[in-house]
């Protein structure tokens, strides 16, 4: 069954909040006790309510303190190097999104040329209105092909 997606706001009515409260604490638990066991890595939790005097801790207050201390003996470059602050990563994700962009971009007017190269085959002629930029984009897709059919034939004779 697929997970819907949830509205990430604050939730008012308070006995809904304290029970998702709950539910995402015991997961997050969950989930750290999986990464500790299945991974035989050193992982803690510390949830700190507002409300509540004490943080909640797992695996205890001694196994978090000692996951805090090896963590705490490392120089401070190495424990900052895979760190992210919430600028740092949103940065990160603007210039993976900006790559993602400009590479289908890239995709999007290839197909366009192609399209129109096979509609001037079809219809035999190419618009006398087209502006220079298109006519050179198209050149580029028309040597593209030739290259690769070129590549395809000089590959077929050695077989």
């Amino acid at each position: 069954m697929a997970r819907r997606n949830t509205k990430h706001a604050y939730i008012v009515n308070d006995a809904k909040r304290n029970a998702t409260y709950k539910k995402r604490k015991n997961s997050l638990i969950k989930k750290t006790m999986e990464i500790s066991t299945l991974c035989g890595v050193d992982a803690c939790a510390i949830i700190y309510r507002s409300n509540e005097l004490q943080p909640e801790v797992w695996p205890s207050h001694s196994g978090v303190q000692s996951v805090l201390y090896k963590f705490l003996t490392f120089p401070p470059l190495e424990q900052s190097r895979k760190m992210f602050d919430q600028q740092s990563f949103l940065k990160q994700r603007i210039v993976k999104a900006q790559d993602q962009l400009q590479k289908k971009k890239i995709r999007n007017q290839n197909e366009m040329m192609s399209l129109f190269m096979f509609n001037c085959l079809n219809t035999g002629f190419v618009n006398d209105n087209i502006n220079l930029q298109i006519a050179k984009d198209l050149l580029s897709v028309i040597d593209r092909n030739l290259n690769d059919l070129d590549r395809k034939i000089t590959r077929d004779q050695h077989q």
